[in-house]
Order: C-alpha cells, then sequence, then structure tokens
C-alpha cells in the first residue's frame, strides 16, 4: 500500500473539519477523521499522520480514501455493512449440547471441534461459541478414585478432627515419605528466561541416583522436620520416628496422621509405637492420601525446588532439599482445613458410583 499520499483539502473543507474537531459535543470518532484528513493535507506521512491522530496507518489510509471518494459528508457516516448470519436457532443449539455429552461415534474417545463441525453441518467457530456459551471442554479430562475403605466415613472424621480441632497439649503431625526422588543431571546447559521466550532445559539426562525424603509437617505451625535416607524401609522409618520423638519436647502427646504403606503398619513399628505411648498413628482411608497434609508440602517441595533442578550427585540433591527445608522452617505458615468432614461425605455421597 502506498505510504504517502497526496490529498487535497479545499479552504471550505478545512474550516469545516476544523470546526468539526473544535466541536467537543462530536463523537471522537468523527474528530479523529477529521485530523486524519487536515493532517495528511499538510503533506506528512502515513506514519507521521497515525503518531500525531493515534491511529493505524490502516486507519490513515481508510479515511484519505473515503475523503476522496466522498469528502466531509463520507467521514460523517457509516459506511454499509454485509448482513450477518443468522442466529443458530436454539432446538440446534441443543441438539449439538447433547452430543456432546454423549459417546461419539466408532472406537473414537472424544469429540473435537471439526469432528462436530462435520456431523452437525455448522462451522468449526460456531461450534466453538456454542461449547464457549455452555461451558462445554470435550478435550479435558479430570481423574478420580473413590474409596473403598469400610471405614472410610470414620477416617474422614477423625483426621478432620484433628485438623480443625486439634487436641490440647498435643502435636499433629502429617507424616509420609516422598520416596524415588531423583538427581538429575541435563546433558546440556539450559537457556534462561528471556522477553518473549520461555526458559528451556534438555528433555534427556543423566541419572546420579536416588533419595527418599521422610518428612513430619506440623500442622500446628507449619513446621516440617525433614531427613533424607537411602531407602525407605521400615528401618529407615523407625530411625525417622526417633528423629521426630527427640524433636519434640516431653509431655506432649503426638498425633500423627499417615497412609496406609506397609512400612507404617510393620510389626516392629507397630512395637516400637507400643513403646511410645504418647504417640497415637490415624491412618488415611484407602485411596485417601489427599487427606494426609504432607502431601501439599511433597508438591510445593517438588515444584520449586526438584522439578527444574540441575543436580550431579545425590549428595547435590539432598543438600538442596535441606536447604529448602531451612528456608521453609524460617518461615512457615500453619496447616489451615476449612471443609468440614460432613460436607465431603455429603459431596462423595452426591457422586454417582460409576457401573462395572
Amino acid at each position: 500500500m502506498s505510504q504517502t499520499v497526496s490529498v487535497i483539502v479545499s479552504a471550505e473543507d478545512q474550516a469545516r473539519l476544523a470546526a468539526i474537531i473544535a466541536d467537543r459535543s462530536r463523537p471522537l470518532k468523527h474528530i479523529l477523521r477529521a485530523k486524519i484528513v487536515l493532517y495528511s493535507a499538510d503533506r506528512l506521512t502515513a506514519l507521521e499522520v497515525s503518531r500525531r491522530a493515534e491511529v493505524s496507518r490502516p486507519a490513515v489510509w481508510r479515511w484519505q480514501r473515503h475523503y476522496a471518494e466522498g469528502g466531509v459528508e463520507r467521514l460523517l457516516r457509516e459506511g454499509s455493512r454485509k448482513p450477518g448470519r443468522q442466529a443458530v436457532p436454539l432446538v440446534t443449539v441443543a441438539k449439538i449440547v447433547a452430543m456432546t455429552c454423549s459417546e461419539p461415534p466408532g472406537e473414537v474417545t472424544h469429540w473435537t471441534g471439526r469432528a462436530m463441525a462435520k456431523a452437525s453441518g455448522l462451522s468449526l467457530r460456531t461450534i466453538q461459541r456454542i461449547w464457549e456459551a455452555h461451558d462445554l471442554q470435550p478435550h479435558r479430562l479430570r481423574t478420580f478414585k473413590r474409596s473403598k475403605d469400610p471405614a472410610f466415613a470414620e477416617k474422614v472424621e477423625d483426621i478432620v478432627g484433628l485438623y480443625m480441632h486439634p487436641p490440647a497439649h498435643a502435636l499433629v503431625l502429617s507424616i509420609d515419605e516422598k520416596s524415588q526422588i531423583q538427581a538429575l543431571d541435563r546433558t546440556q546447559p539450559g537457556l534462561p528466561l528471556k522477553p518473549g521466550k520461555c526458559g528451556t532445559m534438555t528433555h534427556d539426562y543423566k541419572r546420579h541416583g536416588t533419595t527418599t525424603l521422610f518428612a513430619a509437617f506440623n500442622v500446628l505451625d507449619g513446621v516440617v522436620i525433614g531427613r533424607c535416607m537411602q531407602k525407605h524401609t521400615h528401618q529407615e522409618f523407625i530411625r525417622f520416628l526417633n528423629t521426630v520423638e527427640r524433636e519434640v519436647p516431653a509431655g506432649k502427646n503426638i498425633h500423627a496422621v499417615l497412609d496406609n504403606y506397609a512400612t507404617h503398619k510393620h510389626p516392629k513399628v507397630r512395637d516400637w509405637l507400643a513403646r511410645h505411648p504418647r504417640w497415637v498413628f490415624h491412618f488415611t482411608p484407602t485411596s485417601g492420601s489427599w487427606l494426609n497434609a504432607v502431601e501439599n508440602f511433597f508438591s510445593v517441595l517438588t515444584r520449586r525446588r526438584i522439578r527444574r533442578g540441575v543436580f550431579k550427585s545425590v549428595i547435590d540433591l539432598q543438600a538442596a532439599i535441606n536447604r529448602y527445608l531451612a528456608e521453609h522452617n524460617q518461615d512457615p505458615k500453619p496447616f489451615v482445613w476449612t471443609k468440614p468432614a460432613k460436607e465431603i461425605l455429603a459431596k462423595i455421597e452426591r457422586r454417582p458410583v460409576p457401573s462395572v
């Protein structure tokens, strides 16, 4: 397109355009169009006109052409537009929604926009608008696991009661181990984050071994007692329990929330528990590890320190984990559970049981 055009404006039109610009009751679009033509009459380039009028260059070219074709009157009226498409009937919309919520034909796992457009005879954009209006996202899938523990309700009430109403003169600790943490070293250095470009990291890596983090999360103040070990058998678990036992002041009972991992129920662990009467174990329901508060801590640790980390050895990995534990304990945050057990159980009861 031409960068510079010659716009000839008569003295009469210049006076009219100046009056339009000075009229504060005029619509802003009329004032901008008048400015474009007057600046163009001064033999300014399209770039300079767009800068002064604060519009795009295509807008400058468009209104220069309109003025040349129709004068000042063309600047003050809107051009005719092609009639829009007729709205999709409600019956058709309901049919699209029903089809989306049903199984697609054949062995296809889910509907796609193009597949639905082909099946319905509508355009892809129309299908997308219908899905957006009804909050339908066939490409997304959420997983769930319904616990089959016969004592599910009792265990939920027990653990949630500990979180929301902890007993006096006692600690509530959420205990678990994060096993098989890999010390991964990248084959090449990555590139840092830049404006317009995300950070990069090679997809391949070198393995330097694994470690296991045993952690006890104090739900009352957020402090974490952690220890890295090479294995996660009952021997390491008992050693970690001894570590926690030494850290907790005498005279305080300890209520520990654990999952159903076999190590936590080993006969030697039960013997240890019998020798330490101030300890009480509370096991989460089967397939109910989401009740264990320390899982949230493990999630944050993974995102902030492990997933993008580069570790030359297991010792480097353990040192990074220990530094994170120290940083976390400098400014810990209490764990606040807000959902009562009754609401959790009621929500689970509302979920239909899938047929086998």
